[in-house]
């Protein structure tokens, strides 16, 4: 057991205490994202994948913390086999030059210090099992860290094996477990990285993802970005290059701008006719403009994805509610001569309520009410409460002849307890008559707006 104490101790400390400064890290990875043509993106920093898409902020510049690009596109674009060696080696190359040293370094401690308990541990068995507790640790490192200083690793992992061993012999033990000394070769990196890409080749990626686009908001605002890039970056740029590109992006912005005019003035139209149709209750004029937007779209060279997808969504909506609105006219006319004789039947009592305006305003307003006007309003009431008692409402006004009948009831509350007011004096009770008078005349107006709504054919809301 000397020997490991001594020279084995000494063989750890040396590999343990060979640690490297580390890089500080402060910038982002630069990863990219290659399409089916061979052509690439950067990415700064880690890109997502979300359904159909892929998410990711594009550097607009070649230089430190640049100004990034949201881009959004098609994830069936991409040559993901290749984006996902590259994003390996790349966060691999990132880790090594800034983390690495100091995972390092932890490592080196904890195994330091599992080595200084063994020195302090006179029971054999704990002896053995925190050797072994370090081996494993030591063992498992390396594949969660890119295999950052295997060489360093595969030698303490060679001393720590001729450790367990003896320990074991000491402890009269023979068996050893294979799976101890096993530890993988790194694998080589697949995909070289690439440099950081000149302010040229930065321009010439925002035109390649303005290409990509399906959004012509997205699509200006990165030729917008690509204009900037010229003027900032003039100096390193060619000049017969960047005029061309200039005048190409102008050309698009141009060019995008007038076929934004003509679909904003396509869609706005067809949307009006397609409104105008379905207030009418016009099927076949909704389903018309639904072709004749698609027909115009396709005329236009379907280049606005996004804002058709909107367009025809509000003309199906449109055409959901003509069909419906249909329906319910047919309906209406079916029912029309069983509304209207309720409607002239039901005539009289709202008449009686218009001619009690006045004297329910003043109670409610607790302007005066003589006893004559209070017993005026409970007669009247008592009639319209007659009336509606004595008709049977169809189906379709059950609703609003009970909102009537309770209108009646707070106008003829509303007359007792003024009266009472007037004896006693009492002003609360006042008060409490133009509550009711004021929920007799909002039940009396919504029932007559109700009714006469059913009387007419219904309308698009």
């Amino acid at each position: 057991m000397k020997s490991w104490t001594s020279a084995a101790a000494v063989a750890m400390l040396c590999l343990l205490t060979a640690v490297r400064p580390s890089v500080a890290a402060d910038e982002a990875t630069l990863l990219r994202v290659f399409l089916w043509d061979g052509t690439s993106l950067v990415s700064y920093g880690e890109f997502a994948r979300v359904a159909d898409r892929v998410v990711f902020s594009m550097p607009t510049a070649s230089a430190p913390n640049p100004a990034l690009q949201l881009v959004n596109m098609l994830a069936n674009r991409v040559d993901w086999e290749r984006t996902n060696r590259y994003a390996d080696a790349a966060r691999a190359a990132r880790y090594l030059a800034t983390q690495a040293e100091n995972d390092y370094v932890a490592l080196s401690n904890a195994v330091a210090a599992a080595l200084n308990d063994v020195a302090f541990t006179t029971d054999p068995a704990r002896r053995l099992a925190i050797v072994e507790s370090a081996r494993k640790t030591l063992a498992e490192w390396p594949q969660d860290h890119f295999n950052y200083r295997i060489s360093d690793v595969r030698q303490m992992l060679s001393v720590l094996d001729e450790a367990i061993a003896d320990l074991r012999a000491s402890a009269g033990g023979n068996r050893f477990d294979l799976s101890l000394v096993a530890l993988a070769e790194p694998p080589a990196l697949s995909e070289p990285l690439l440099p950081v890409p000149t302010p040229k080749e930065a321009i010439e990626q925002l035109l390649a993802v303005s290409q990509l686009t399906e959004s012509a908001v997205d699509r200006r605002s990165l030729l917008a970005v690509v204009l900037v890039g010229l003027d900032r970056d003039a100096a390193a740029l060619p000049g017969g290059w960047a005029d061309a590109i200039r005048a190409k992006t102008t050309a698009a912005i141009d060019a995008d701008l007038r076929v934004e005019r003509s679909y904003q003035s396509m869609i706005r139209r067809l949307l009006s006719q397609a409104d105008q149709r379905a207030r009418n209750g016009d099927v076949l004029g909704v389903r018309r403009v639904l072709e004749g937007l698609q027909r115009h779209d396709a005329a236009l060279g379907a280049r606005r994805p996004d804002a058709m997808i909107g367009a025809i969504a509000v003309v199906e909506a449109r055409l959901d509610a003509a069909r419906r609105l249909r329906l319910a006219r047919d309906r209406w006319a079916l029912r029309a001569p069983v509304l209207r004789r309720y409607g002239t039947a039901i005539a009289t009592a709202l008449g009686i309520f218009r001619g009690l305006q006045e004297p329910l305003e003043n109670i409610k307003e607790l302007s005066g009410s003589t006893q004559g006007a209070l017993a005026l309003v409970q007669r009247r009431i008592e009639r319209v409460l007659e009336l509606i008692k004595e008709i049977v409402p169809p189906e379709e006004c059950q609703a609003a002849h009970a909102i009537l009948a309770s209108a009646a009831h707070l106008a003829d509350t509303a007359a007792e307890i003024r009266r009472e007011a007037t004896r006693s004096g009492d002003i609360a009770r006042a008060w409490d008559a133009s509550s009711a008078a004021a929920g007799a005349l909002m039940l009396s107006a919504r029932a007559k707006t109700e009714i006469q709504s059913l009387l007419r054919p219904p309308q698009l809301q």
